[in-house]
């Protein structure tokens, strides 16, 4: 599997942030290959509708079929980890502009679905200490704000790469969002 998929047309991330599309995208990426049958079971969706999606996502590039084990069954799987796109180039017509707000309401119900999901009765007492969420008010130029992404994208590797093989380690959900903040009218 490839690292990233760049996006540069905002059709391209408009049919991606289709929610349908960005959950079954989602669960190929985090689960491995499956079929549009057990995708449709998982999201509660016939599997005619997962097929129809499945392949609109492999029609623009974030999917491929993956050899079933009997080759009977088609299945599916993620091409690259992730997606990204440049917002400055996205927000540069009305189109993309659109394509961009759709998006980040999919980021945001997934966010949402990640945190209703969460049960701390269900983890060990160390994971429930370690999960949560953070808002953070800083001060920083647009090169700074970048810079902290970069960084962070840095960190999990780095620290993917210190845990890899530990036992106590998990798949977790990671949302890093930073955007200007104009002061409210007093």
């Amino acid at each position: 599997m490839e690292e990233s998929f760049r996006i540069t047309d905002p059709q391209v991330l408009k049919a991606v942030s289709h929610p349908l599309r960005v959950r079954l995208l989602g669960l190929l990426r985090a689960e491995g290959p499956a079929t549009a049958s057990q995708l449709g079971r998982v999201v509660g969706e016939s599997s005619g509708s997962t097929s129809y999606h499945l392949r609109e996502l492999a029609k623009y590039g974030f999917i491929e079929e993956d050899p079933s084990p009997d080759g009977r069954e088609r299945r599916w799987r993620a091409r690259h980890l992730y997606t990204s796109w440049d917002n400055a180039q996205m927000s540069a017509t009305p189109e993309g502009r659109e394509s961009l707000t759709i998006m980040r309401a999919r980021q945001l119900e997934f966010l949402g679905r990640a945190t209703e999901q969460f049960d701390p009765g269900a983890w060990d007492p160390a994971w429930v200490t370690a999960a949560g969420m953070t808002d953070l008010l800083g001060n920083l130029p647009p090169a700074g704000l970048k810079e902290f992404f970069d960084r962070t994208d840095a960190l999990l590797a780095e620290l993917e790469e210190r845990y890899a093989g530990d036992p106590a380690a998990e798949q977790i959900h990671l949302f890093v969002a930073g955007y200007p903040r104009k002061p409210e009218a007093s």
